[in-house]
């Protein structure tokens, strides 16, 4: 996940482990430097479900 712009990220002690102008947070949970993203996601193959949509897709073609 990438997060941009005016932000502050603390740890639990309260320090600010990095500051930037934007940083890569870990999703898949595999990552040696949580919670920023290594890029580990590609090495374990991670996905996500797509959200749900609140209806159906209109179908592509009309049946006969």
């Amino acid at each position: 996940m990438l997060v941009r712009g005016d932000f502050e990220l603390q740890n639990e002690n309260g320090e600010i482990p990095r500051t930037r102008a934007s940083i890569a947070l870990c999703r898949c949970g595999v990552s040696a430097i949580k919670p920023f993203c290594d890029d580990t996601h590609k090495l374990v193959s991670f996905t996500t479900n797509p959200a749900p949509q609140s209806e159906p897709p209109p179908p592509r073609y009309q049946p006969c």
